[in-house]
Protein backbone atom coordinates (compact mmCIF):
# COMPACT_ATOMS: atom_id res chain seq x y z
CA UNK A 1 0.00 0.00 0.00
CA UNK A 2 2.57 2.64 -1.00
CA UNK A 3 1.84 6.37 -0.76
CA UNK A 4 -1.38 5.77 1.09
CA UNK A 5 -2.46 7.07 4.48
CA UNK A 6 -4.85 4.91 6.44
CA UNK A 7 -7.62 7.11 7.79
CA UNK A 8 -11.41 7.24 7.92
CA UNK A 9 -14.35 9.55 8.58
CA UNK A 10 -17.63 8.72 10.30
CA UNK A 11 -20.53 11.06 10.91
CA UNK A 12 -23.79 11.14 12.83
CA UNK A 13 -26.60 13.67 12.77
CA UNK A 14 -27.93 14.41 16.25
CA UNK A 15 -31.23 16.13 16.95
CA UNK A 16 -29.89 18.54 19.56
CA UNK A 17 -28.32 22.03 19.52
CA UNK A 18 -24.57 22.17 18.89
CA UNK A 19 -23.76 23.42 22.42
CA UNK A 20 -25.44 20.35 23.98
CA UNK A 21 -23.70 17.95 21.60
CA UNK A 22 -20.27 19.54 22.15
CA UNK A 23 -20.74 19.52 25.93
CA UNK A 24 -21.66 15.82 25.89
CA UNK A 25 -18.19 15.07 24.44
CA UNK A 26 -16.18 17.75 26.30
CA UNK A 27 -17.71 17.21 29.77
CA UNK A 28 -16.21 14.11 31.47
CA UNK A 29 -19.35 13.36 33.51
CA UNK A 30 -21.52 13.26 30.40
CA UNK A 31 -18.91 11.38 28.33
CA UNK A 32 -18.78 8.71 31.05
CA UNK A 33 -22.57 8.30 30.81
CA UNK A 34 -22.42 6.76 27.34
CA UNK A 35 -18.81 6.19 26.18
CA UNK A 36 -15.93 6.06 28.68
CA UNK A 37 -17.39 3.23 30.73
CA UNK A 38 -14.61 3.47 33.34
CA UNK A 39 -14.64 7.26 33.49
CA UNK A 40 -12.66 10.25 32.30
CA UNK A 41 -10.45 12.26 34.65
CA UNK A 42 -11.12 15.67 33.15
CA UNK A 43 -12.64 17.78 30.40
CA UNK A 44 -11.09 17.80 26.93
CA UNK A 45 -9.30 21.14 27.34
CA UNK A 46 -6.59 22.26 24.93
CA UNK A 47 -3.07 21.37 26.04
CA UNK A 48 -4.22 18.78 28.62
CA UNK A 49 -3.77 15.02 28.69
CA UNK A 50 -6.96 13.32 29.83
CA UNK A 51 -7.18 9.66 30.82
CA UNK A 52 -10.14 7.76 29.39
CA UNK A 53 -10.91 4.40 30.98
CA UNK A 54 -13.01 1.58 29.58
CA UNK A 55 -14.02 -1.21 31.96
CA UNK A 56 -16.20 -3.12 29.51
CA UNK A 57 -13.62 -4.30 26.95
CA UNK A 58 -12.13 -7.69 27.66
CA UNK A 59 -11.27 -8.71 31.21
CA UNK A 60 -9.22 -5.66 32.20
CA UNK A 61 -9.61 -1.91 32.39
CA UNK A 62 -8.28 -0.26 29.25
CA UNK A 63 -6.73 3.17 29.80
CA UNK A 64 -6.23 5.60 26.95
CA UNK A 65 -4.30 8.86 27.48
CA UNK A 66 -5.89 11.51 25.23
CA UNK A 67 -3.51 14.38 24.37
CA UNK A 68 -5.76 17.33 23.52
CA UNK A 69 -4.21 19.48 20.80
CA UNK A 70 -6.92 21.98 19.87
CA UNK A 71 -10.39 22.94 21.07
CA UNK A 72 -12.74 25.45 19.49
CA UNK A 73 -15.89 25.55 21.63
CA UNK A 74 -18.94 24.12 19.82
CA UNK A 75 -16.85 23.50 16.67
CA UNK A 76 -13.80 21.25 17.11
CA UNK A 77 -11.89 18.88 19.39
CA UNK A 78 -8.58 17.49 18.08
CA UNK A 79 -6.40 15.06 20.02
CA UNK A 80 -3.79 12.40 19.53
CA UNK A 81 -3.54 9.03 21.21
CA UNK A 82 -1.63 5.82 20.88
CA UNK A 83 -2.42 3.83 17.74
CA UNK A 84 -3.69 0.32 18.20
CA UNK A 85 -2.86 -2.30 15.61
CA UNK A 86 -4.90 -5.43 15.05
CA UNK A 87 -8.51 -6.14 15.92
CA UNK A 88 -10.30 -6.63 19.25
CA UNK A 89 -11.52 -10.21 19.62
CA UNK A 90 -14.78 -10.24 21.61
CA UNK A 91 -14.64 -14.03 22.08
CA UNK A 92 -11.28 -13.98 23.85
CA UNK A 93 -11.27 -10.37 25.09
CA UNK A 94 -7.93 -9.86 23.33
CA UNK A 95 -7.04 -6.16 23.01
CA UNK A 96 -5.10 -4.92 19.94
CA UNK A 97 -1.40 -4.21 20.33
CA UNK A 98 0.04 -0.73 20.66
CA UNK A 99 1.54 0.45 17.41
CA UNK A 100 4.16 2.57 19.17
CA UNK A 101 2.97 5.77 17.50
CA UNK A 102 0.00 8.16 17.73
CA UNK A 103 -2.97 8.74 15.46
CA UNK A 104 -4.89 12.02 15.37
CA UNK A 105 -8.63 12.25 16.00
CA UNK A 106 -10.55 15.32 14.89
CA UNK A 107 -14.15 15.73 15.98
CA UNK A 108 -16.09 18.54 14.34
CA UNK A 109 -19.50 19.84 15.35
CA UNK A 110 -21.55 21.56 12.64
CA UNK A 111 -24.88 23.16 13.52
CA UNK A 112 -27.33 22.33 10.72
CA UNK A 113 -30.07 24.39 12.35
CA UNK A 114 -31.03 25.40 15.89
CA UNK A 115 -31.79 21.82 16.96
CA UNK A 116 -29.66 19.63 14.73
CA UNK A 117 -25.90 18.99 14.74
CA UNK A 118 -23.67 16.99 12.44
CA UNK A 119 -20.78 15.31 14.26
CA UNK A 120 -17.87 14.20 12.07
CA UNK A 121 -15.00 12.14 13.42
CA UNK A 122 -11.84 11.72 11.38
CA UNK A 123 -8.94 9.59 12.58
CA UNK A 124 -5.82 8.80 10.72
CA UNK A 125 -2.30 8.05 9.86
CA UNK A 126 -1.97 4.40 10.79
CA UNK A 127 0.98 2.59 9.32
CA UNK A 128 0.26 1.08 5.93
CA UNK A 129 0.65 -2.48 7.17
CA UNK A 130 -1.90 -5.24 7.67
CA UNK A 131 -1.98 -4.65 11.48
CA UNK A 132 -2.32 -0.89 10.85
CA UNK A 133 -5.21 -1.52 8.46
CA UNK A 134 -6.90 -3.78 11.01
CA UNK A 135 -6.39 -1.17 13.73
CA UNK A 136 -8.01 1.49 11.54
CA UNK A 137 -10.99 -0.82 10.93
CA UNK A 138 -11.35 -1.41 14.66
CA UNK A 139 -11.27 2.29 15.50
CA UNK A 140 -13.67 3.11 12.66
CA UNK A 141 -16.08 0.62 14.23
CA UNK A 142 -15.46 2.15 17.66
CA UNK A 143 -16.09 5.74 16.55
CA UNK A 144 -19.23 4.69 14.66
CA UNK A 145 -20.45 3.08 17.87
CA UNK A 146 -19.50 6.18 19.87
CA UNK A 147 -21.52 8.41 17.52
CA UNK A 148 -24.56 6.18 17.88
CA UNK A 149 -24.13 6.06 21.67
CA UNK A 150 -23.90 9.87 21.74
CA UNK A 151 -27.11 10.10 19.70
CA UNK A 152 -28.96 7.63 21.95
CA UNK A 153 -27.76 9.42 25.09
CA UNK A 154 -28.70 12.92 23.96
CA UNK A 155 -31.92 12.15 22.11
CA UNK A 156 -33.33 9.34 24.29
CA UNK A 157 -31.41 9.43 27.58
CA UNK A 158 -30.12 5.86 27.31
CA UNK A 159 -26.67 4.30 27.54
CA UNK A 160 -26.44 2.29 24.33
CA UNK A 161 -22.88 1.14 25.15
CA UNK A 162 -23.96 -0.77 28.27
CA UNK A 163 -23.71 -4.49 27.51
CA UNK A 164 -22.29 -3.98 23.99
CA UNK A 165 -18.83 -5.44 24.73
Amino acid sequence: MPNMELSFIVQTKIQKPVNEVFDAVHNPKKLSSYFTSGGSNGPLDEGKTVLWKFNDVGDKIVEAPVKVQKVVRNRLIRFSWEASEGLYDPKTGTIPDSGGYDTVVEMSFEPLNANETLVKIVEGKWRTTEPGLQGSYGNCQGWTHMGLCLKAYLEYGINLRKGSF
